[in-house]
């Protein structure tokens, strides 16, 4: 007679062991089917550049936070010999006032119409009492003098202590600008990394013919400079085209925006301020229809400057990864004002 026993059903463990391999495995099958691609050489290009061009943006911002730094301690440390000063003024004041309530003293504190009654000689009283009063009303100037420097000094110390604040603010301006700095360009060189060191090379030597081939190929018209003095600004930028875009670079082996202007300003005997921050104040504003050879052009913010060449195109440092070169207004960002340079 047959069997008829019923089939031995696989444990529940096993069950689930065997399942949540079959998932996983669907699952990697399903990573691996939608994985990104490894990104081709001209998209990990266009990503160094963006992040490039970013870190360009935080490098002036790092620069002028580092410049407002510094000129906040000059005014501090001013603010502080001026208190030390004033308290020393006040101290050799009180000593003087010692001194003439010493003499009252030795007066006896008697009363004038007293003293006079015991004077045995009232000519000698009379050119006594005339000096004492001449003691009283110093005394009085004195007491004046001190309350005034005591007002003084007090301002200035709120002073010191308001710049000291500002200038904690710029500390923490100034760490937060180096950080962010610092993250655009490390993965930008994570990605360049990412590149064989041929690769790199080409990329390299191909943004720098680029940026000379476009200075023999622009056109800049027949534009009349901005003065002979910017004349002489650009010409001397001229000679810088193909140069390295170099993070705090003032020249002449690498630059960044503002150290190329600061750098063909100093050329031609003029002295500029360091940054996009300050450069802005360095001449008189003007519009972009009023803009000639020379002209300092502000872009995004006053994030990023440039020389206008001529023919709505800017001779600049654009960001790091880049060289010095010419370029058209259109495509470098969003135009702020020009500022003519006196």
């Amino acid at each position: 007679m047959a069997s008829h026993r019923r089939p031995k059903q696989p444990s529940r463990a096993r069950v689930t062991v065997l399942t949540a391999t079959a998932a996983a495995a669907v699952a990697l099958t399903s990573q691996a089917a939608h994985a990104d691609p490894k990104p081709s050489k001209g998209e990990v290009k266009s990503e160094v550049e963006k992040l490039s061009h970013d870190a360009g943006k935080a490098n002036e911002q790092y620069y002028g936070a580092k410049e407002k730094q510094e000129k906040l301690q000059k005014e501090v440390s001013a603010l502080q010999d001026k208190v030390a000063r004033g308290q020393q003024e006040i101290n050799t004041l009180r000593n003087g006032l010692g001194s003439l309530a010493a003499a009252q003293y030795r007066s006896g504190g008697i009363d004038p119409s007293v003293q006079l009654f015991l004077s045995s000689n009232p000519d000698t009283f009379l050119d006594e009492a005339s000096a004492l009063d001449q003691l009283t009303a110093k005394q009085t100037e004195t007491l004046g003098k001190i309350q005034e420097k005591q007002r003084v000094l007090a301002q200035q110390r709120k002073e010191a202590q308001d710049k000291l604040g500002d200038l904690a603010d710029v500390r923490k301006t100034l760490g937060e600008k180096k950080k962010e700095l610092q993250t655009k360009l490390g993965k930008a060189q994570r990605l360049l990394n990412s590149m064989t060191a041929a690769e790199r090379t080409k990329m390299r030597e191909d943004q720098q013919r680029a940026s000379r081939s476009a200075g023999d190929r622009v056109e800049l018209g027949t534009e009349a400079p901005a003065s002979a003095r910017g004349a002489a600004a650009l010409n001397a930028a001229k000679t810088q085209v193909g140069k390295p875009y170099g993070r705090g670079g003032t020249g002449p082996g690498s630059f960044d925006c503002s150290g190329l202007t600061q750098w063909a300003y100093a050329q031609a005997n003029v002295q500029i301020s360091r940054v996009t921050y300050t450069q802005v104040n360095d001449g008189v504003h003007i519009g972009r229809s009023a803009l000639k050879p020379g002209d300092l052009v502000f872009f995004n913010n006053t994030e990023h400057v440039g020389l206008y060449a001529g023919n709505n195109t800017v001779l600049h440092a654009p960001y790091p990864g880049t060289f010095v070169r010419y370029e058209s207004m259109n495509t470098i960002g969003s135009f702020q004002f020009g500022v003519r340079v006196g």
